[in-house]
């Protein structure tokens, strides 16, 4: 796990190993979307039950979606900037870009220096990202308000530069297939959302949630918190504009997502921290649901 070190921590800190578990989205055509997240993307089944369904990499589930009638997308309110599938090395993400070039699917990689990545949309219009960890490749910063990315050599770099795909394509092996499922070891790295106040939101993730704060970037509007050193399990922007309102109740996107606890005294103590703010929150099957003050449904459980 590629680590940095936080910018800012409370005397109080998240459980290290806390981690985000699974996204849940709210989907206008179920079929359409089961399609593309077995075909596209290699994700399997896990369950089906009416309206919802259950899918990943064979093990707990990473994603849960459930069709309501009459969704559709919004523009300019907060919600799911994109959740980010982390595949265990190169090879893996080598594999998952090759079939998205071999269905043509518009996808754009990206070489982040600390992680090789590609991001695409869905069919109804939830942000994606695929990517792998290459901290070996170099590392970045977000300290003083700035964004810094250096090469093992010591040059700067931007960190957005295009992914080399064909030396990505160099670890996919002769006999390597592209229609088989993701690997069991994929997981949900990390949540981007979209807010309508950076502090505001920095403040809850951070202050009561207890993620440490690994930068916050004012030029761009955007800051990282995280659990033990991660670069982000949780990232944060106002890319929809200041103020921005929340999805309304007949949109597709994001329902919630899950932070993962090792164990109970680690999620007793946040919910605590919770209750102690005034913040409402309510027992799910699923967990302990609140809502960030953007409105992005977080679930607070054990891991699964």
């Amino acid at each position: 796990m590629s680590q940095t070190h936080p910018e800012n921590k409370t005397e109080f800190s998240i459980h290290p190993a806390t981690m985000i578990g699974l996204v849940s989205l709210r989907v206008a055509n179920l079929e359409n979307q089961l399609a593309f997240y077995q075909q596209v993307l290699g994700f399997k089944l896990h369950w089906r039950e009416g309206n919802k369904a259950g899918l990943g990499a064979g093990g707990a589930d990473l994603l849960v979606l459930t069709e309501e009638p009459n969704l559709k997308k919004y523009r300019g309110v907060t919600g799911l900037y994109h959740f980010a599938v982390l595949f265990p090395n190169r090879h893996e993400l080598a594999i998952a870009i090759a079939r998205l070039s071999s269905l043509k699917y518009r996808n754009h990689p990206t070489d982040h220096i600390m992680t090789k990545t590609t991001y695409l949309d869905d069919p109804e219009g939830n942000g994606i990202e695929l990517y792998c960890e290459s901290p070996e490749d170099g590392s970045w910063t977000l300290k003083d308000g700035k964004y810094e990315t250096r090469r093992k050599d010591g040059t700067w770099s931007d960190g957005r530069e295009p992914l080399d795909v064909e030396a990505l394509f160099k670890h996919i092996k002769e006999d390597d297939r592209l229609d088989l499922p993701v690997p069991s070891e994929t997981r949900v790295g990390h949540m981007h959302l979209h807010t309508r106040n950076l502090q505001e939101a920095v403040d809850f993730y951070h202050n009561i949630l207890g993620f440490d704060v690994m930068g916050v970037v004012p030029d761009f509007q955007m800051a990282f918190v995280s659990a033990g050193g991660y670069h982000h399990h949780i990232g944060l922007n106002t890319w929809q504009g200041a103020g921005a309102p929340p999805p309304p109740v007949d949109a597709v996107g994001l329902h919630h997502f899950t932070v993962d606890f090792p164990d109970q005294q680690s999620l007793d103590e946040v919910i605590a921290r919770v209750d102690a703010a005034g913040i409402p929150s309510n027992r799910t099957e699923a967990g302990l649901l609140l809502h960030d003050p953007s409105q992005n449904g977080v679930v607070l459980r054990i891991k699964s």
